[in-house]
């Protein structure tokens, strides 16, 4: 039996639908069952229950053999970071441990590291919770994935709202800062493949698609598949960050704040790691056709 926290959420859907689709036995951990009806349907068992819940944490994983950690959040305090993030990492880690949980699979975050731990929240609570996995006494792989892009959720929506409906097309910065971004069907592959290979055991992966690209050059491809010729703009980011002080105050998963700037203005989001591709052997969806199924 596999544990997965985070199943609701948008990779976490498509990890539990392709685990399923590989007849492995799925418990989600969710907190409310009627945001989690179409994990049933393809065959998921339910644990109510909530990730700053330790001892429903120790209810979820009675019984498993893997755990399959995605929990994560982007935004807010300080304290939400520790709470949702760090600190549920150690208690799940510790409930895993007591059940004799064989494998523990973990969603990082591409650009996370010793160095950059200390640039927003969102890192240091990555690297820590990264540093707890790798502490453990059980058999861990960590996935480190870039952008993630789907059709139906993650940031690739915004953009696609964006050349449709907006005027011109902003550019935060000048766009030459380089992504890799990875089709969320990849992703879960990865997870899926995780559970089992050994070769994979003990290792930290980047993930990243099979096209790098700037943001300016990845605009133009969007706006190629979506046959859009607004013209591009490049939005200085101190303009961005004075919009972001509004935005991030607003209800719900904003997609721009402050901390995603300063993570944008730090550097290239890209793969510098390449093993995962050996490793795993998985076919890429290049970008182009990410595109094109978004549109």
């Amino acid at each position: 039996m596999i544990l997965v926290t985070g199943g609701t959420g948008f990779v976490g859907g498509y990890v539990v639908h392709a685990l399923r689709s590989a007849e492995k036995d799925v418990r989600v951990l969710v907190r409310d069952p009627r945001k989690a009806e179409r994990l049933e349907v393809w065959g998921a068992s339910l644990a109510r229950g909530d990730v700053t819940d330790a001892a429903g944490l120790r209810a979820a994983v009675e019984g498993c053999d893997t755990v399959i950690h995605l929990v994560a959040v982007r935004q807010g305090r300080e304290e939400r970071f520790q709470r949702v993030m760090v600190d549920a990492t150690r208690d799940l880690l510790a409930a895993a441990t007591a059940a004799g949980v064989r494998r523990f699979v973990h969603m990082s975050a591409l650009g996370t590291t010793e160095q950059t731990k200390d640039l927003v929240p969102y890192y240091r609570a990555k690297w820590e919770t990264e540093e707890l996995v790798k502490s453990s006494t059980i058999p861990f792989v960590i996935f480190r994935p870039s952008f993630v892009f789907g059709a139906d959720g993650g940031i690739l929506p915004t953009f696609m709202k964006l050349a449709r409906f907006a005027p011109v097309t902003p550019i935060i910065g000048t766009g030459r800062q380089r992504i890799q971004p990875i089709w969320v069907d990849d992703v879960a592959a990865y997870f899926v493949q995780a559970v089992d290979l050994a070769a994979a055991t003990g290792k930290t992966f980047d993930l990243g698609g099979p096209d790098v690209v700037s943001w300016n050059e990845f605009w133009e491809r969007l706006k190629a598949v979506r046959r859009s010729r607004r013209p591009s703009v490049h939005v200085p980011v101190r303009l961005m960050r004075l919009n972001a002080l509004v935005t991030e105050r607003l209800p719900g998963d904003i997609p721009l704040t402050n901390d995603l700037l300063t993570m944008l203005e730090h550097g290239d989001n890209v793969v510098s790691d390449t093993s995962a591709v050996g490793t795993f052997g998985l076919p890429l969806v290049p970008l182009d056709e990410q595109l094109r199924r978004a549109a």
